[in-house]
């Protein structure tokens, strides 16, 4: 919502025309020099990128006899949680809500 500006006599206040431009063409050059740098720094980045990936495939030991299988790891069984101990004849004399 656009917030109404007042001035001391109750009418409305209009921001300065040219300030409001001098604002936006700053805006404008700070997103162009944004933009500049990484134009330069995107082609380094994927450079960067592929070599890691080249560097990957060429330390992976490569198997003998084929494709080698993915080691499968036991989970330990779930054991359900235990429950409380309680007194004999205690839900006879707690509390009842309606």
């Amino acid at each position: 919502m656009r917030e109404k500006l007042l001035n001391p006599t109750g009418a409305l206040f209009m921001k300065n025309v040219y300030e409001v431009l001098r604002q936006k063409e700053m805006e404008l050059t700070r997103l162009e020099k944004e933009v500049e740098a990484l134009r330069l720094v995107a082609p380094l980045l994927s450079e960067e990128k592929e070599m890691n990936a080249e560097m990957a495939k060429s330390s992976l030991p490569t198997a003998v006899n084929g494709p080698q299988q993915p080691i499968r790891i036991p989970s330990p069984p779930v054991v359900p949680a235990a429950q409380p101990v309680r007194a004999a004849g205690w839900d006879d004399t707690a509390k009842r809500w309606p």
